[in-house]
C-alpha cells in the first residue's frame, strides 16, 4: 500500500519564502534607497565646480593666494557673535569679511555673513547653533583669497587657513 504525498499550504513551504520574500525585500530595499536619494542631502561644497568628461575641477586660486600672503586666522563664536581674529599675514582690515558657516548636511542650514572691521578683528552679529559641526570660509568680498577651517559641534574657536597647501607650480 502506497501513501500519497500529503499537501502543505503554501506559506508552510520554505521553498515558496524564497520565491515571494527575495523580490519583496528587494522592492522594500529599492524603495527605502529612492526615499534616502530623493531627501535634501547636500555635500555642502561652495566651490563652483565644473565638470570636463568624468572629471571636477574647482578654482583654488583663491587658497592657493592665501597660502601665498601667509594668511590665518581663528574664528570664535560668542553668545551674540562670531568674530574673526588674525593671526598671521597682511590682512586689509579696513575691507569687511563675508563669513560662511556650512551645515554639514542641510544646505538650507546655511548661515552666510558679512563681518564688519573692528578693533581687533571682525565681528558679525548672530546667535550660532553649537549642536553640530560647521563648515568655515572666510574671505573677503570678491574673494580674491579664501581660508577654511572646521568648528566642531560644542567648540566656540577655529583655526582657518588656505585649503590648499601644495607647492607651487
Amino acid at each position: 500500500m502506497t501513501r500519497e504525498p500529503q499537501k502543505r499550504p503554501f506559506w508552510r513551504e520554505p521553498m515558496m519564502w524564497l520565491v515571494i520574500g527575495l523580490p519583496l525585500a528587494s522592492v522594500v530595499a529599492g524603495v527605502f534607497l529612492l526615499t534616502v536619494a530623493m531627501r535634501d542631502s547636500s555635500d555642502s561644497v561652495g566651490d563652483l565646480v565644473t565638470r570636463t568628461a568624468q572629471i571636477q575641477v574647482a578654482d583654488l586660486s583663491p587658497d592657493a593666494r592665501a597660502r601665498d600672503l601667509r594668511l590665518s586666522a581663528i574664528l570664535r563664536v560668542d553668545e551674540d557673535y562670531v568674530e574673526v581674529l588674525p593671526v598671521t599675514g597682511e590682512f586689509d582690515r579696513a575691507a569687511p569679511l563675508r563669513l560662511v558657516l556650512r551645515h554639514p548636511t542641510l544646505a538650507a542650514s546655511d548661515v552666510e555673513l558679512r563681518a564688519a572691521p573692528g578693533d581687533n578683528g571682525w565681528r558679525a552679529e548672530v546667535e550660532l547653533p553649537l549642536d553640530h559641526d560647521w563648515k568655515l570660509e572666510v574671505m573677503p568680498e570678491g574673494m580674491p583669497w579664501r581660508l577654511q577651517g572646521r568648528l566642531p559641534a560644542g567648540q566656540r574657536a577655529a583655526h582657518v587657513k588656505p585649503g590648499f597647501s601644495g607647492e607651487q607650480e
